[in-house]
């Protein structure tokens, strides 16, 4: 036995060398520290090992990898060089050792099949992929083969054999009939592993001719089909006597009736067999037993339980599967089949051999000059897989010799290296089920330490919890690691810190007075480096008032509290739970800021509510059931607040606490809750009652904490359901002994109102807090880094002293501590307070300004010395104003404006500005006090910009052919007008537009004759200015050429003769009687006579035609449907007059929406006139007709 716990000779000292290696150093991943340092190459990405193809597409085998110098690429196949300059079908990627070989232009994948590996290389070492074996998907076909018809009788077992092309890789098997629809399986028909149909029994109905198998290749997007097997079940209840002569003992598998069978089974053969499996794969195994009744299978272990988490059974529970097995699943599985007449059994054994696994793959090495270390490479395996090393890829046996390296079986252990000692390993384990290859490098470096973390990185945590302050680093020899907290803080030891190896220090427990700042510093033999982080530890999120039990009526109100306490500088959400899940939507619930409170409560609002508080550090929460409980019967129980407690008693009289007890008063049918304990101060406030404590409402007594120098007198709240009940009646006073201050004021400032003074200022203590009479203040103060003594002075029933004769702006430390005539209060903190400010002394310097565009500048400066601030530095304020516009060269009331720059800006923006003008502006520096003096003016000027609209444009004096256009100046030119542009198109009577005539006018021009128009014709006229820059925005107008005064006059004539008069009557009778008549018709179901209407006035662009003989036809669903064209003709005089029929299509336009029936009525309503874009002149527009041109005045 003691041989097992002692050591041989020869390994004690490798085992000493492993232990001394332990901090061998890893190169950081830090991308810009990876682009400065040499480094081996490193495989990043392959192909996997086992790679199968598709052989329609171009084979890519993957190789990427990093390094430094980038490393170059080259193959083996078949172990040999892979000349891929010397086969025009295979490329390598840019700056990749990726194959691209392509054989969608004739080539053949099986003509690529092998073993590829690919070596990047560099300087400093060579890393090598595995080994990947290329081979292309196969499909095969099925065998031509026409399966015999299956003739078996009910009751019996049928195998239904697939037997698939052998595929790469194996396809995907499933039954399916002449329909492409899934046969039906069961517990009784099922399909093995080995793709076979399985009948544990065959019925009647299990009589078809479309017994098909399938086969799918997923790589190649085939699917393969078998012959369909054609299966008849014979009843011999069924047949004949004749028909059962007739039959041979070959054409049915028995002639008995249907009986009951035992189980028999049809899958695996025998009683026993064994199955080996790897590792990590997933075990199936497969019983299926044929019977009558359908037997069931049940799984056992011998001499084990099946795994819990791994185990599962398929395929109606045929098949057993445990997934991610291991060498613990060995042993015999039996599955047994079982019916009412009795059970069959067969025995599995399993063996779980393993293709190689690490235990500890090497990893890289990154060492300095005369330093040692190793690399492990451990594997297992069943059985045991042998490691062998190479060096850049060559077996390390034929390698160059290394003086500094030593090969000890699974170890490489390295001393004293030197730079040339930079290599690529690689470890190779394997066994007759598989082989692993992993990549080391040893990089031999010599590098001052650097310090990855960001400098002043912020940590926040709450107190009492740990802070973990990061430090990483990198340097070659590995840099020893230091902390310092402070400036001029001691090196950070002892139990109250962790020091990790990545360089992080940890507080297990942070505390408030951990906050500050923390140094890390990294040293090793070449340099130094130290970096600073930043550390504040918060004060915890709490729920100083908690949701509480409710019961409450249905159809009742109920309100949750929850009032939490956090530290200041975080902010919280609060947000609230039923059931720990959201809030439902109902407006019954109301989230306040501190409550929750649900109206008219149901039953669905039965639950736990709970209050959750969050801040970016913390998270707290509290929880309270709510029942809601039936409403009493009649007699209603009158529920009421509780009576207020009587006989209030003090007991146990201390300096500093004293008991008080008190009997309840009645609780009104609603249990009290708790006691709220209340006192009054009769020295110092007599008459205000404060808080003190509460209790629970089965407690009776309270031991109250007391302040020194109080004269106490207490009351008692009672609180239940329904609310507060009155305060008992005060208890007897008592009197406590004064004593020394307990507490210092808060709140203590030093502002100076002056630049010669310093106020200090307190909150002072509230009367109970003077623990005693003749309450002062001792107000201290001295300079701040001047070894000064501290001045002090005694004042009282005061919050404010003023130091006089002090310097400006100078920083001061101040205390102000109380006491009493029996003494002082604890040492009070310092705070930092300043002088009064003055004025700053000087302005900024180098003030410069960019025009970045015609309304935008950028204004910068160089910042003024922080002494001669003379206060807290505020930022700086521009002041700007425009001097003139450089277009009208004319100048006006001086606005000046102010920009101010918060904090130690040097720049800002100018936003607004006018274009095309000149501005003047200064700078000066600002601090509480006020102003400094101004830089002086810097004159700037912005470019042109694009103008405003015109002023106005007029149109005046129509004639038959002309207007006259008026315009005024653009309000904001914006810079020197180039010229206008004046762009017009005529308008129809159906407001379609004309073509878009542009005209150019130049910029000293006030007005414009527009000649050679249309008569009687509306134009529109869209009229703008422009600069060297651009178009501004344009004005628009519209106006009417007048009509020909002959025309207008005849028309007139006209409209006044009697006969016109008469034939117009004629016309109103005839359509009058026209729509009676189709009104009637209508009502009976009769047809409009559209086709005779069209007839008469035949339109060929609305008329359509028969497709046989070109004549016209009669109207369809499909015309009726369509709209109007849009090119639709006007009669050709174009003189239909609006007051004809107020349901004339005239008015509506071209284009109208409008639809007919067969029968002739209008579909849908008229579709109103809509106002066009301004077209481009791509449409025709005639001159429209007299009448028309007067109705576009209407």
């Amino acid at each position: 036995m003691m041989t097992k716990k002692s050591l041989s000779a020869s390994r004690a000292p490798l085992i000493l060398f492993l232990c001394q290696m332990i901090t061998a150093l890893e190169v950081p991943l830090d991308s810009k520290l990876l682009e400065e340092l040499s480094q081996p190459p490193t495989i990043t990405q392959q192909s996997p090992k086992d790679y199968i193809v598709d052989p329609r597409e171009n084979i890519v085998i993957q190789c990427e990898a990093k390094g430094k110098p980038p490393p170059s690429f080259s193959w083996t196949r078949n172990g040999t060089h892979f000349d891929i300059d010397k086969d025009a079908r295979v490329t390598m990627k840019p700056n990749s050792g990726t194959l691209v070989i392509n054989i969608m232009n004739g080539g053949k994948a099986e003509a690529y099949e092998g073993v590829y590996q690919c070596t990047a290389r560099n300087e400093r070492g060579a890393a090598i992929s595995n080994n990947i074996v290329i081979r292309p998907s196969r499909s095969p076909l099925w065998t031509k083969e026409k399966p015999e018809p299956k003739q078996v009788q009910e009751g019996d077992s049928l195998v239904l054999h697939c037997r698939p092309p052998i595929g790469l890789p194996p396809p995907i098997i499933f039954w399916m009939d002449n329909s492409f629809q899934r046969l039906p399986q069961s517990e009784r028909v099922s399909q093995g592993l080995n793709g076979d149909l399985y009948f544990s029994n065959v019925r009647p109905e299990d009589t078809r001719e479309d017994y098909i198998c399938y086969a799918r290749f997923n790589h190649t997007q085939t699917i393969q089909q078998k012959q369909p097997i054609s299966v008849k079940v014979f009843s011999m209840d069924s047949m004949n006597e004749t028909i059962a002569a007739n039959l041979s003992d070959s054409d049915f598998y028995g002639a008995k009736s249907v009986t009951e069978r035992r189980p028999n089974l049809l899958t695996p053969a025998g009683s026993t067999s064994t199955k080996v499996e790897l590792r990590g794969n997933t075990l199936l195994l497969e019983c299926i037993a044929g019977g009558v009744p359908t037997p069931v299978i049940r799984w056992i272990k011998e001499g084990g339980e099946l795994p819990a988490n791994r185990t599962f059974f398929e395929n109606f529970k045929k098949t057993l599967k445990i997934i991610d097995v291991s060498e613990a699943d060995a042993g015999n599985y039996k599955c047994v089949a079982r019916n009412v007449l009795g059970s069959v059994h067969h025995t599995i054994t399993v063996t779980v051999k393993a293709a190689p696994y690490w235990i500890t793959a090497p990893r890289n090495l990154v060492l300095s000059p005369g330093e040692d270390g190793t690399l492990i490479c451990r594997a297992n395996g069943n059985p045991k897989p042998n490691i062998n090393w190479l060096a850049n890829g060559v077996t390390i046996a034929i390698a160059p010799v290394d003086p500094s390296r030593k090969v000890d079986g699974d170890t490489i252990m390295f001393s004293d290296v030197q730079e040339r000692s930079s290599a690529v390993y690689q470890c190779n384990a394997s066994n007759e089920y598989g082989y692993l290859l992993a990549n080391a490098f040893v990089n031999i470096l010599a590098e001052s330490p650097r310090i990855l973390t960001l400098p002043n990185t912020l940590y926040q945590v709450i107190a009492n919890h740990p802070a973990l302050l990061d430090c990483s680093y990198f340097g070659s020899p590995k840099p020893e690691i230091k902390w310092f907290k402070g400036v001029k803080g001691n090196n950070l030891h002892g139990d109250a810190y962790v020091f990790h190896d990545n360089g992080t220090l940890e507080i297990p427990v942070a505390q408030k007075d951990s906050t500050g700042t923390y140094t890390c510093i990294a040293s090793n033999k070449l340099g130094k480096e130290e970096n600073e982080v930043q550390l504040e530890v918060k004060d915890p999120t709490m729920i100083i008032k908690q949701p509480e039990y409710k019961i409450i009526q249905r159809s009742g109100q109920v309100s949750f509290e929850c009032t939490i306490k956090h530290d200041p500088t975080l902010l919280p959400t609060v947000t609230w739970l039923k059931d720990n899940s959201e809030l439902p939507d109902d407006e019954r619930l109301i989230v306040g800021k501190e409550n929750l409170t649900i109206l008219n409560v149901t039953d669905k609002d039965d639950g736990t509510y709970t209050c959750v508080a969050n801040t970016t550090l913390d998270s707290v929460s509290a929880s309270a059931v709510l029942t809601i409980v039936a409403p009493s019967p009649t007699p209603a129980i009158i529920y009421a607040h509780p009576n207020p407690p009587f006989d209030l008693e003090l007991t146990g009289h201390l300096e500093r606490s004293i008991q008080l007890s008190w009997i309840p008063g009645d609780d009104n049918n609603s249990p009290i809750t708790n006691f709220v304990i209340e006192y009054e101060d009769v020295m110092h406030e007599p008459g205000v009652w404060h808080y003190q404590t509460e209790v629970p409402g089965t407690q009776t007594t309270a031991q109250l904490k007391l302040s020194p120098y109080v004269n106490y007198s207490f009351r008692v709240v009672a609180v239940n359901e329904i609310g507060r009940s009155q305060p008992s009646e005060p208890s007897e006073q008592y009197l406590t002994k004064a004593a020394n201050p307990d507490e210092n004021p808060s709140g203590i400032q030093g502002i100076g109102s002056e630049p010669d003074n310093l106020v200090i200022t307190w909150e002072p203590l509230k009367g109970f807090q003077s623990n005693g009479p003749g309450l002062q203040y001792k107000v201290s103060w001295r300079q701040k880094d001047a070894d000064d003594e501290w001045t002090s002075v005694i004042v009282a029933n005061v919050s404010k002293y003023i130091v006089s004769g002090t310097p400006t702006f100078v920083p001061y430390e101040i205390k102000v501590q109380s006491l009493n005539d029996l003494g002082y209060a604890p040492e009070p903190s310092e705070v930092i307070g300043h002088s009064g400010e003055d004025l700053p002394m000087v302005a900024p310097n180098n003030v410069q300004v960019h025009v970045i565009n015609s309304t935008l500048a950028k204004v910068h400066w160089d910042p003024v010395p922080l002494k001669t601030v003379r206060g807290h530095l505020q930022g700086y304020r521009i002041y700007y104003w425009k001097v003139q516009s450089l277009s009208q060269r004319s100048r006006r009331h001086v606005e000046k404006k102010i920009l101010t720059f918060n904090g130690n800006r040097t720049h800002g923006m100018l936003p607004g500005l006018e274009p095309y003008s000149s501005y003047r502006l200064n700078v000066r520096v600002v601090n509480g006090k006020g102003e400094g003096p101004a830089s002086p003016d810097k004159i700037f000027k912005t470019p042109e910009g694009v103008p405003s609209a015109p002023s106005f444009l007029k149109i005046t004096d129509p004639m038959l052919d002309s207007l006259t256009l008026e315009w005024g100046l653009p309000t904001y030119p914006n810079g020197i007008l180039t010229t206008y542009i004046l762009k017009f198109q005529p308008i129809n009577s159906t407001h379609e537009l004309g073509p878009l005539v542009e005209i150019r006018i130049p910029a000293n021009e006030t007005s414009l004759i527009l000649r050679n128009l249309n008569y009687s014709t509306r134009y529109k006229f869209y009229f703008y200015a422009q600069t060297s820059v651009g178009s501004g925005s344009q004005i628009t107008e519209e106006a009417v050429t007048i009509m020909d005064e002959a025309m207008a006059s005849r028309q007139v004539d006209i409209a006044t003769q009697g006969w016109f008069i008469g034939l117009m009557c004629a016309v109103a009778l005839l359509i009058l009687i026209l729509l009676i008549v189709c009104f009637i018709r209508r009502n009976k179901g009769g047809k409009y006579p559209v086709k005779e209407k069209e007839d008469a006035h035949a339109d060929p662009e609305i008329q359509p035609m028969k497709e046989d003989d070109g004549t016209f036809g009669e109207y369809s669903d499909a015309e009726d449907h369509k709209p109007l064209k849009k090119g639709s003709r006007t009669p050709s005089d174009r003189t239909v007059k609006k007051e004809d029929s107020d349901d004339s299509l005239v008015d509506y336009g071209e284009g109208v929406n409008g639809q007919f029936n067969e029968d002739g009525s209008f579909i849908g309503q008229y579709s109103g006139k809509k106002e066009k874009e301004p077209a481009e002149g791509n449409e025709s527009s005639e001159a429209p007709s007299p009448v028309n041109a007067m109705n576009s005045f209407v």
